[in-house]
């Protein structure tokens, strides 16, 4: 009886509110169609017009007026489209929770519904449901019943919550509500992980944990580091973190433009591309370190894919070559390769710039030595190749008038020559040109730089690398990384370890305006970056704050620990830095999660979900064509009982295009072997590292045998794989069982 006299008072209210989002979507759709007659009014006013500009240069100013006509509508109907699209979300489901709040000194209790944005009625100023991101929403998240504050533009506001209601309402209709006094992770968190995966990432507002809502609400730290395990949420909290910053932007300046993430590949940002979009909010600008080096480097050289890479270190056979690799990536990405850039940058400064007299006419106008001295005078912190474009503005600067001077002198002289004019003023311009021409060519020579050059210099140059590296710790196989090196840079190539210090230099050289306006980075998948991509990353933007993303149980090449993210605060050196571990894993049951952690060495700091499903699965095969078949069966069987995202994960693209060209005769399947791909559903073939940050319903593993799944490398890849899994895990291996599993 109680239940349904609530009932009756919560359909009550959300037949309100939908009433009144109808009423307001009827507006904006009638105030959209008016908005789109103006626009194609003012375009078609503009182009009947466009003729008679092109004809009449004095009337092209007038087609400013069009143009800002046309600009104005265009903001408008941008907005009323966003306006009828939030309406649009909000019928379908308008809140998810609500709590009653008293202040103290109060004895009114406010009911406090939370939705994924505002709807406030203008005439009254009621506001019917608050954004998840509004100050008071936070109360939700963080505070069960009992004592609560939150912080307002007018201070903390101090009360107790007296009730806490959670609901399920779709397309529309209240399918139940609760009561809870205990936290969220319980019926409605379990509902939700219980859901199959989609091909795109969603949005996570009706579970936020209260450690999540933490980072996702944070406005006092420049750079916020979240260590995160696999399935903690962390791509997601950066994302919803990101929307929370927009918010705020009316504050704080910051719009959509202004941030940037940087993910580890387009694949990935394919799968995350949807989340910002459903919280109301414009996409921000995604791009990876790879693509960014790519677009600068190859103008210079082949650079190797930091996918071709992984490929390499997990499917190479021959040791020796591979052990240096593995020794020329650890170098070349150390603090310590840092300092030796940084040397050498000192050195070309100081020992290799040649400067040399500078005479015009017979006389010396700069003597090397005031060129030295223009140039190194340094106060504030320009780059060498600005302050060589200064030295050299300022010699031109000199040069001008007296080149002018005797440009009049010879014209002046050619008037008095009387039938010799045309050959000798002729002669004097080609003279000039000429003199000119030598006299550019000898100034860059000192005045240009060039950062590939000097890279090659320092491993191409006998002895030069040594000399600069005196007192620091240099790896064992330091001549053959730099016969590799020079074989690579001689044959137009360089590996994606270089890419890093090769960007570092051009940086440290030449400066970059490129991200002036970003004011906010996310850096995921941060245990992948090196200290010298950190390094490069402060130089691209230099005012920006950060949300950086990790997980050290994910690196796969080599063992790291929380220094890493030590090792970044140093390198931003933020007034203020905040380092948080989320060790609860919501992605995958908990019979999964357990299994996951005895792969990795059953570490302690992983915190599994209380949400019960099937044991992982361990299938024993006599051949690799039986491996095939039970794939296939396998797969389909599980289409059949509704899982929508099937992964058949492998342990290098080879292996997985192999296995690609002989299942998709037999059954509807995908592969994913390169970051242009997308996820979609169904049944997806792809190597494990390019796994990483996505999820599926079922995970199938190719072939985990001892031979496949040995090395310690090898154990990472099989915990990444493991972890992708939400609800069924099956691993098929033929021969000897890997000791990891």
């Amino acid at each position: 009886m109680e239940y349904q006299e609530k009932s009756v008072e919560e359909l009550g209210y959300l037949n309100t509110t939908l009433d009144f989002l109808k009423s307001e979507l009827s507006k904006e759709l009638a105030a959209l169609s008016e908005t789109k007659k103006k626009l194609i009014s003012s375009h078609k006013d503009m182009w009947e017009d466009a003729g008679l500009f092109l004809n009449d240069f004095d009337r092209v100013i007038g087609a400013n007026q069009y143009l800002m006509e046309v600009k104005v509508q265009s903001a408008s109907y941008y907005d009323k489209l966003k306006l009828v699209e939030k309406y649009k979300r909000l019928l379908n489901s308008p809140y998810f929770g609500r709590f009653d709040f008293v202040e103290y000194d109060s004895r009114d209790s406010e009911k406090i519904y939370i939705g994924l944005s505002s709807v406030i009625d203008s005439k009254t100023g009621n506001i019917m449901v608050y954004d998840w991101r509004a100050p008071i929403s936070s109360i939700y998240y963080q505070y069960e019943l009992g004592k609560a504050s939150y912080n307002s533009p007018a201070g903390t506001i101090s009360g107790t919550v007296t009730l806490k209601r959670q609901y399920k309402i779709r397309n529309s209709e209240l399918k139940y509500f609760f009561d809870s006094s205990i936290k969220i992770d319980d019926e409605v968190l379990q509902e939700i992980l219980s859901q199959n995966s989609s091909d795109k990432m969603r949005h996570i507002v009706e579970s936020i944990q209260k450690e999540q809502d933490i980072v996702i609400r944070d406005k006092e730290y420049e750079l916020l580091i979240v260590q995160g395990v696999a399935g903690s949420g962390k791509t997601s909290i950066a994302l919803h973190r990101i929307a929370f910053l927009l918010y705020q932007g009316l504050n704080t300046q910051l719009e959509s433009h202004n941030i940037l993430i940087i993910s580890p590949n387009m694949i990935f940002s394919k799968y995350i591309s949807s989340v910002l979009p459903e919280l109301g909010e414009d996409n921000v600008t995604q791009v990876s370190f790879e693509g960014y080096a790519s677009s600068i480097l190859q103008e210079k050289t082949a650079v190797e894919s930091r996918n071709a890479q992984l490929e390499y270190l997990i499917a190479s056979k021959n040791q020796d070559e591979l052990s240096i690799k593995l020794e020329s990536m650890e170098f070349k990405g150390s603090a310590c390769f840092v300092e030796l850039l940084d040397r050498i940058i000192d050195h070309y400064e100081r020992n290799v710039i040649a400067f040399e007299d500078i005479s015009y006419d017979g006389k010396i106008i700069f003597t090397r030595q005031q060129l030295k001295t223009l140039f190194l005078n340094n106060r504030i912190g320009l780059p060498i190749a600005k302050r060589l474009k200064r030295v050299e503005n300022i010699i031109y600067s000199k040069i001008h008038p007296l080149r002018k001077n005797r440009t009049e002198k010879i014209e002046k002289f050619v008037q008095k020559l009387e039938g010799y004019e045309l050959e000798i003023k002729s002669f004097s311009r080609l003279l000039l040109l000429k003199q000119s021409q030598v006299f550019q060519k000898r100034l860059k020579k000192i005045t240009d730089v060039d950062y590939f050059k000097l890279y090659e210099t320092l491993f191409n140059q006998q002895g030069l690398l040594p000399k600069l590296a005196a007192g620091l710790s240099l790896p064992g196989s330091l001549e053959h990384i730099i016969t590799a090196t020079i074989k690579n840079l001689n044959n137009g190539q360089i590996g994606y370890e270089d890419c890093a210090p090769l960007l570092y230099l051009k940086l440290r050289l030449e400066g970059s305006d490129s991200f002036s306006d970003i004011k906010h980075v996310v850096i995921d998948e941060a245990q992948d970056y090196e200290p010298v991509q950190y390094e490069v990353f402060k130089l691209l933007f230099m005012n920006a704050s950060y949300t950086v993303l990790g997980d050290i149980h994910q690196r796969i090449e080599k063992d790291v620990d929380n220094a890493i993210y030590d090792n970044i605060i140093r390198t931003f050196q933020k007034k203020k830095s905040l380092k948080i571990n989320l060790n609860k894993s919501y992605r995958s049951s908990f019979e999964i999660t357990e299994f996951s952690k005895n792969v990795l060495g059953n570490v302690s700091n992983i915190e599994a979900l209380q949400r019960h499903d099937d044991n992982p699965t361990i299938s024993c095969l006599k051949t690799v064509e039986d491996i095939d078949s039970a794939l296939i069966q396998g797969a389909n069987n599980f289409r059949i009982q509704g899982y929508e995202s099937i992964a058949i994960l492998c342990r290098t693209a080879l292996e997985a295009e192999s296995l690609y060209d002989r299942l998709q005769h037999v059954t509807e399947i995908n592969l994913i072997s390169s970051d242009n791909d997308e996820i979609q559903k169904g049944i997806t073939i792809m190597p494990i590292y390019l796994a990483k940050g996505l999820e599926f319903d079922v995970v199938l593993i190719y072939n985990a045998s001892m031979e496949n799944f040995s090395t310690e490398l090898d154990r990472k890849l099989l915990y990444i794989a493991c972890t992708r899994a939400l609800h069924r895990l099956v691993i098929y291996y033929s021969g000897i069982k890997s000791s990891f599993i």
